[in-house]
């Protein structure tokens, strides 16, 4: 499909019915955000699952008008320390880390949403796992739909996003175009930072939240081994935007992550998909990507290694990211059976 596109397509490759939704609160932006390159448009909507309320976010340029021809559109899927705004429309002086403007400029309709317990959604006793979040994906779809008029979009999703999206593309195949798993993880065997999560499995059942201060978030770019994997403003940047919404995250995708996986079968994929990590990342394993990659049953796939650790979004290799994104949703599927 042709986007009219003009971001250059150069990647670094490793390796070849909704439910009853109910739309509520939604909110225009009373003007555009003003950038160097060009003017943004923002909304914001309020999706609801059942009596929960799920805040979202929307950036295109140029506000929807009738008539004019669809955007491609993408939703963003975070993780399980940070929300939102947080992971892909972060604000770092000098640098513009944002997915959303990026993906933006690139000529995408871009959606991203606070799960349940996150940023400016509602506050309930669930502990908001992998489960909770691809419910929460079914009330977005609904949001989106209603404004875009689409059924059927891309997904990315960094960490246990990744892992959201996953498991409802495999519950809900027709809602997904394309799906890219960044920082993902699948089984979890021998990754040293799951090795260390699962020996708090027990204070992690007891309570619904855990503690996720200053110190655990700048911990999110320091336990993969080596130097820092993002820039200090970076890591700065994040926390003061992160703890306006609290100190505390909850623990669902925490014990998913430590004792269920996996919760995404490689084999019932049906959306061409891409999996990007980070070089050092701890989360993961190579070993388990290519497991993963190999259990994929299209043909439009790919692995992809970019440069830093688990986080992507806000990490040292975030150009080569939004790149590698860019590159995967453009690419042309003729003559390729997916």
């Amino acid at each position: 499909m042709d986007h009219g596109l003009t971001t250059s397509r150069r990647m670094l490759l490793a390796g070849g019915a909704l439910g009853a939704v109910a739309l509520a609160g939604c909110t225009k932006a009373a003007a555009p955000v003003e950038t160097a390159q060009t003017p943004l448009w923002n909304a914001e909507y309020v999706a609801m699952k059942g009596p929960v309320k799920l805040q979202m976010y929307r950036r295109r340029e140029g506000e929807p008008k009738a008539g004019e021809p669809a955007k491609p559109v993408i939703m963003l899927v975070h993780g399980s320390s940070l929300s939102a705004l947080s992971t892909y429309d972060l604000g770092v002086p000098g640098e513009d880390y944002s997915m959303m403007n990026f993906l933006a400029r690139a000529g995408y309709d871009v959606f991203t949403m606070d799960h349940e317990n996150y940023g400016k959604s509602s506050r309930t006793s669930s502990n908001s796992d992998i489960a909770s979040g691809a419910d929460d994906l079914v009330a977005a779809m609904g949001v989106i739909t209603k404004e875009t008029g689409k059924t059927k979009v891309h997904f990315f999703g960094e960490s246990a996003g990744a892992i959201r999206i996953g498991f409802f593309e495999n519950q809900h195949p027709e809602m997904v175009d394309r799906m890219i798993l960044g920082a993902f993880t699948y089984t979890g065997k021998e990754a040293p930072t799951l090795i260390a999560r699962a020996k708090r499995i027990d204070e992690w059942r007891a309570s619904n939240v855990r503690k996720r201060d200053r110190e655990m978030i700048e911990s999110i770019f320091t336990r993969d081994g080596g130097p820092p994997t993002a820039s200090r403003p970076a890591i700065e940047a994040l926390i003061k935007q992160e703890l306006a919404y609290g100190d505390t995250a909850p623990t669902g995708t925490y014990i998913d992550m430590s004792v269920n996986l996996p919760l995404v079968d490689p084999a019932k994929v049906k959306a061409p998909t891409m999996l990007i990590r980070g070089l050092i990342d701890q989360n993961s394993t190579m070993a388990e990507h290519y497991e993963f990659f190999d259990k994929l049953q299209m043909n439009l796939k790919q692995l992809n290694v970019i440069p830093g650790g688990h986080a992507l979004a806000s990490g040292a290799g975030y150009r080569q990211l939004h790149h590698a994104i860019d590159a995967f949703l453009t690419m042309p599927a003729e003559g390729v059976a997916t």
